[in-house]
């Protein structure tokens, strides 16, 4: 009889434990639902929100990472809690779990810093375009510890924030104008003054070329074969390349139509009998 009702007991705590922990567990896979969904809803929110138009889009990309990052913390620490782990062990061993995965992770927390001081003092920002630690491209994203860039070639490279924060980083769209540097090199026997003229002409000829600041052609050095000029141009940056390769093309055109001639590398040998 007592052994009957021993178990009867032991069935019945069983009973009242398994659906304790079934609600609870219950409650935190709705909770966990629900958090997601929220957490979508405010990635998308910070996206495209007409509120947040005057919002930098770097920061709105930096924004979207960190804030995921602290909720999917924030979740984890609750589902814990609704679960039944004890408070103050578990902040003990997320403590403990912090150091270590903070000596693991010193190269991300360094990336971390280094997102907050490219939000901070705006080296660049998305959709410029930027050369760093040896890549170029047009910036895409800039998250928590990385920020993507997207080459003219379409290649997608991501490069730690740590990085660029302790490199040179070349931004070519911070400024509205950019200035194209050519060089050109003629025959010893062209006239100088005929070169410059004709080089002159074709930049004048070109609407996307800025007189202000006036363009600069000058003879620049004295080469074993050749005369080298230098030229510079100023034009707004969006059309850079297309100054800097139409000049190249038309120079070459009047070259030819004024008989400038542009000289192969030679050596004169002079025999003394």
């Amino acid at each position: 009889m007592d052994f009957k009702f021993d178990l009867q007991s032991i069935v019945d705590k069983l009973i009242e434990l398994a659906t304790s922990m079934g609600l609870k567990l219950l409650a935190a896979i709705i909770l966990v639902i629900v958090a997601l969904k929220g957490i979508k809803w405010l990635k998308k929110w910070i996206r495209t929100s007409n509120k947040l138009d005057k919002v930098d889009s770097s920061l709105r990309s930096f924004m979207i990472s960190f804030s995921s990052v602290v909720l999917y913390i924030v979740i984890f620490i609750t589902v814990a809690m609704i679960l039944g782990v004890p408070t103050t062990s578990f902040i003990t061993v997320l403590a403990s779990c912090g150091v270590a995965i903070g000596l693991a992770l010193q190269g991300s927390l360094s990336n971390f810093a280094g997102g907050i001081m490219i939000l901070l003092f705006k080296p660049f920002k998305v959709g410029d375009y930027i050369e760093a630690v040896g890549e170029a491209g047009v910036v895409t994203e800039i998250s928590v510890v990385y920020t993507e860039i997207l080459t003219l070639d379409n290649k997608r490279i991501t490069i730690p924030n740590g990085t660029l924060t302790n490199s040179v980083i070349e931004n070519y769209s911070s400024e509205d104008l950019r200035r194209v540097d050519l060089t050109f090199n003629t025959a010893y026997d062209c006239d100088m003054e005929t070169v410059k003229k004709v080089i002159s002409k074709v930049i004048e000829e070109n609407p996307m070329a800025l007189k202000n600041p006036a363009p600069f052609v000058r003879l620049s050095a004295h080469n074993e074969s050749a005369l080298t000029y230098t030229v510079r141009i100023w034009c707004k940056n969006a059309d850079y390349w297309d100054v800097n390769f139409d000049t190249i093309e038309n120079v070459k055109k009047a070259f030819d139509e004024n008989g400038i001639k542009i000289p192969y590398n030679q050596i004169d040998v002079h025999i003394d009998k």
